[in-house]
């Protein structure tokens, strides 16, 4: 087709002809996917879309809505960014193991590897270390390329056997090997030292006036650690430093790193876990940092969902993640873009 004649609708016969071989392999590894979590005792769990909060992530963004009660009374509600809240709602109500394929959104998000609408593949294990849910991804990555007769996932130039053994690297390790900076050095104190990784930074990256310690980190990681990451095998990025915690519990041994992982191949991020955290005062305390730096940024603050922090307290020991089921698929069917895998692109789309 001439580049400059107009692309048909994505539900036109010929337009789906050419998405239908990604499709069938999401089927395929859909299937697989089920069975491989059934077969291993998972119950699957259908979580509420509409929440009370959408999550308190600084730069994660939620579409909103308003309910009408029969009484008349308006609520403001919010399309959730994660089912995490509600699914460890489940944990605290005494649930083991559970997984959901869970449709979420995130505004001001569009490209080839981000939708507004996608699906998250979430689960948790009660009285489980984090490592048992990175083996659980590894795996989980495995069969999908297996049900898809994938050998090697590639992209943009990036080849990765997702059947070899994972690379495991710190995020400190990567820091030093893909830069010369001393990660950990910033971090002392209970607080973040900016000045400390702003000076050894600038060599690699711009750093504005404005960027804090987590802009100055996030811009390293996407420019410089990122694009090297599941070159050739998986990569299991893990102890994120406790800045970026989010919602993982600091390592007892070393508190200025964090249970967090992430999974990478062809440069791509599949997965992000936690060991989970059951401090509900610490949980409160990140949340409400978080959303003074959306209002500060943004104009905008997310409300707490005071019932997920009551859960939180009563939460068991635990471990989850979350994987972006629509990216795994990608890679495995071998599409080029996010949207060729979905069986209905979001509304607008060609």
């Amino acid at each position: 087709m001439d580049e400059t004649s107009p692309i048909s609708p994505w539900w036109t016969p010929s337009r789906h002809l050419d998405r239908a071989p990604f499709l069938r392999a999401r089927a395929e590894i859909t299937r697989a996917t089920r069975q491989w979590f059934a077969d291993r005792g998972f119950i699957e769990v259908e979580t509420g879309i509409l929440q009370a909060s959408p999550g308190n992530e600084t730069h994660l963004h939620a579409p909103r809505t308003e309910l009408t009660t029969g009484s008349g009374e308006r609520l403001c509600r919010y399309l959730r960014t994660s089912p995490e809240f509600a699914c460890k709602k489940l944990l605290a109500a005494g649930e083991q193991k559970i997984v959901e394929f869970a449709r979420v959104f995130r505004d001001r998000e569009r490209g080839d590897l981000h939708l507004p609408e996608f699906t998250m593949l979430e689960w948790y294990r009660a009285g489980a270390p984090y490592q048992a849910v990175v083996d659980d991804c590894v795996a989980v990555i495995g069969e999908a390329a297996r049900a898809a007769g994938t050998r090697l996932f590639a992209f943009r130039g990036r080849i990765a056997d997702p059947f070899a053994a994972p690379q495991l690297l710190s995020v400190a390790q990567a820091f030093r090997s893909f830069t010369d900076i001393d990660l950990l050095a910033s971090i002392g104190g209970g607080e973040p030292d900016r000045a400390a990784l702003a000076a050894m930074a600038q060599r690699w990256v711009k750093v504005s006036d404005d960027d804090d310690w987590s802009d100055i980190f996030s811009k390293i990681l996407v420019e410089h650690i990122e694009p090297n990451l599941g070159q050739g095998q998986l990569t299991v990025l893990c102890e994120y430093p406790a800045p970026e915690a989010a919602l993982a519990r600091t390592l007892p041994s070393d508190p200025r790193v964090a249970e967090r992982f992430e999974v990478y191949a062809c440069g791509v991020e599949l997965a992000n876990g936690f060991g989970e955290l059951t401090d509900a005062q610490e949980q409160r305390a990140r949340f409400t940092k978080a959303m003074d730096e959306k209002q500060r940024r943004y104009g905008e603050r997310y409300p707490l969902d005071e019932e997920f922090l009551e859960a939180v307290g009563q939460m068991p020991e635990a471990s989850g993640v979350a994987l972006g089921f629509d990216r795994l698929v990608m890679l495995a069917a071998g599409a080029r873009r996010i949207d060729e895998v979905v069986w209905t692109p979001p509304a607008g789309t060609p």
